[in-house]
Parts: C-alpha cells; sequence; structure tokens
C-alpha cells in the first residue's frame, strides 16, 4: 500500500531521494544533474523581497550550472506565489552574481495534487496536465531564442490523458495513484526513479516518526477542509481569503471542538488552532 504523496511528510520522502531526484528532473526539465545534497525548508538569509518563504526540496548541481526547487501543494494556492518563488530564487542568484551576468539556470518544479482554481484574471478553467512558463524571449517568427533558459513548471495529475508525453505521464501516474488508487496502484515499475519513490512510500517501509508525521500532517488536511467548507457555507471565504480577521477566535473554537469530537490529541489540536491547551480543556 503507497502511501499519499500529497502529504508534505511522504512527498519529501520520496524525493529527497537521489536517485528519485535525479529521474525526476530527467524526465520534466531535460537535463541530466549531479547533487551533493537536497535540502528541505530551504531559505535565504538574508532573505529576498518582502515575503519569508521557503523551498520545500532545492538542490544545486555540483558543476554550479542548475538549481532546482520543487514544491508540493494541496490546497489553498494561488500561481503568483509560485512565481515569486521562482523569481526570487533568481533575484537571490544576481545578488551572489560578480555582475549582471547568470552562469546557472533556475528550474522551478510545482507539484499541484488539488484541481486548478478558475484564473482571477481571465475567469477561464485551467484544465493542463503541465504548464512551462519560461523567461526566455521571442522573436518576431515566434521562435524561442534562447538567453536565459530559466523556466517554472507546474504539473497537475487531473488533467493527464492519452496525449500526455510519457515523461510527464510516469510521474503524474504516480501522484495520482498514490493518492487515489494506493492499494492497487498502477505505475510504471519498469521505470528506476518511479520504482524506487514506491519503495520509498510504502507504507510498511516508513520508520515510525515518518507514520507518525504522516497522521497529523491528514488531521491537520481534515480540520482545514472541514473549515473551509463551513467558511463556504456561511460565506466568508472570500473574507478569509483577503486576509481578514474577524470572527477568528469563534472560528478557532469551532474547529478545536471539531477535533475533540474526533478524538485528536490535545497537541495536535493545540497545534491546529492555536489554543492553549487550558483553553481547549475549557470547551
Amino acid at each position: 500500500m503507497l502511501a499519499p504523496l500529497d502529504n508534505e511528510t511522504i512527498f519529501k520522502q520520496a524525493f529527497t531521494d537521489k536517485i528519485v531526484f535525479k529521474s525526476f528532473v530527467k524526465d520534466i526539465v531535460g537535463i541530466d544533474i549531479e547533487v551533493d545534497k537536497i535540502e528541505t525548508e530551504k531559505k535565504f538569509d538574508p532573505k529576498v523581497g518582502y515575503i519569508d518563504f521557503s523551498y520545500d526540496i532545492f538542490a544545486e548541481s555540483t558543476d554550479h550550472r542548475a538549481i532546482i526547487e520543487i514544491q508540493r501543494v494541496d490546497y489553498d494556492y494561488n500561481l503568483d506565489r509560485f512565481l515569486h518563488y521562482h523569481m526570487m530564487a533568481i533575484a537571490e542568484l544576481q545578488r551572489r552574481a560578480k555582475d549582471y551576468r547568470i552562469e546557472q539556470k533556475v528550474f522551478t518544479i510545482v507539484v499541484l495534487t488539488a484541481p486548478y482554481k478558475i484564473d482571477d484574471q481571465t475567469h477561464r478553467p485551467i484544465k493542463d496536465e503541465v504548464l512551462i512558463s519560461s523567461v526566455d524571449p521571442r522573436n518576431l517568427q515566434d521562435k524561442v531564442v534562447p538567453v536565459y533558459g530559466h523556466k517554472l513548471i507546474y504539473l497537475n495529475h487531473h488533467y493527464k490523458n492519452v496525449n500526455t508525453p510519457t515523461n510527464y505521464r510516469d510521474w503524474l501516474d504516480l501522484f495520482y495513484e498514490s493518492i487515489n488508487n494506493p492499494e492497487k496502484y498502477k505505475v510504471n515499475l519498469g521505470h528506476q526513479g518511479i520504482k524506487k519513490a514506491v519503495e520509498l512510500i510504502d507504507v510498511d517501509n516508513l520508520s515510525p516518526e515518518n507514520r507518525h508525521l504522516m497522521k497529523i500532517a491528514e488531521q491537520r488536511k481534515v480540520v482545514l477542509k472541514l473549515d473551509e467548507d463551513k467558511a463556504k457555507r456561511e460565506g466568508i471565504i472570500e473574507g478569509r481569503d483577503l486576509g481578514l480577521k474577524e470572527g477568528r477566535d469563534e472560528e478557532r473554537i469551532l474547529m478545536a471542538k471539531k477535533c475533540l469530537s474526533k478524538g485528536l490529541s490535545m497537541e495536535v489540536i493545540s497545534d491546529l488552532t492555536g489554543l492553549s491547551k487550558e483553553e481547549i480543556e475549557k470547551l
């Protein structure tokens, strides 16, 4: 049985493995890469820009010619956020460069495990399994002129189809099957990277610590989903997205009560709601 790759702990378990990482990058980006270390929760110090953020997975090639960033997200996202992450990595290279020329290429891969929302600007639904954004210019004949090489790539298994190229489809299948068909999964085990990933996320092979972290992450998702459903019903989701704080105390109390009804531990409830153990005990 596979553990789900929309779980943060499980995703990092698989994609910080060098065999999986290198195979994934080869298929998605099209380059062979060697890395000494693969970092998680990577931050720049001092930070770049005005937003404090971290990359889920980050690695620099040993020849210093490429930087790979991988982000995984399953809810509450927008594409502008990942454009910011991508551009800040480029800005960090510029800050370190002796002149305006940047030798390294930045590749940001965003793995989306929830359907796309309707685009806020065009009001059109996005229904593509792979989206690739390049900063390279195009000439008047609409041909790409390879000047910079940086790319931002989005993957979403919800939209894979028979025409999806194999190099993408193998990984989209892995994401989909681990989440939706974990017991009778159908993936390309003839692919070295996929096979290794399957071994790493097999539930029987997980460490006790990772099993614990996986369960906490799953509990958090359940509670957040309940909270979001309630917000939608009461028409407050838009206000929450805008960062309004009205009614937050009441919402946290309601969330805590739901957690208690589902038998979650005091520690987990406190972590999810921000309420102290004393406040929770009074509910």
